[in-house]
């Protein structure tokens, strides 16, 4: 079993979507391989890498880093896609509170670093706009040894 994780953006610009959208495919999709795919289930790339990956019957581990996680998400349809990709997975890793949210998110990204064999980034490769962010996930991941493939489109920032 491989347990790939995924860090990315919540906002990914239209012309990169179609590339991040390709390479995840191509990744599940491979039947050499058996996958588990782990995702703290956020907004954008994490909620997409986890439908792409349910898509082709691989497990989902949902990371969750804390109990009011869910009002957090954003948006009423970032939530109901949340709880419809929650019901649909595997297993569930509840994490200890943590005494602020950006904590919270520090620890489900050293968490899934650490319970994974490769990670991938759907990351411009810009410093984290916040503690946890996908920059600080990456860094983390590389100092521990743990390989990192970046889904991005070169030229192209965030919003």
């Amino acid at each position: 079993m491989v347990r790939v994780g995924v860090s990315g953006h919540r906002s990914i610009p239209a012309t990169v979507l179609p590339h991040v959208r390709s390479a995840l495919r191509r990744r599940f999709s491979r039947k050499d391989v058996a996958w588990e795919a782990v995702s703290s289930l956020a907004a954008g790339a994490d909620q997409l890498f986890a439908d792409i990956a349910l898509e082709y019957g691989v497990p989902v581990t949902a990371v969750i880093p804390g109990m009011d996680y869910e009002t957090h998400l954003g948006d009423t349809q970032t939530q109901l896609t949340y709880r419809r990709i929650l019901g649909s997975c595997t297993h569930r890793i509840d994490l200890p509170l943590q005494p602020t949210h950006e904590k919270a998110y520090v620890a489900a990204g050293q968490w899934i670093v650490e319970h994974v064999d490769h990670l991938v980034a759907v990351w411009d490769g810009r410093p984290a706009r916040g503690p946890g962010g996908t920059g600080d996930v990456v860094a983390y991941a590389r100092r521990l040894g743990v390989p990192v493939t970046v889904l991005w489109q070169a030229g192209v920032l965030r919003d």
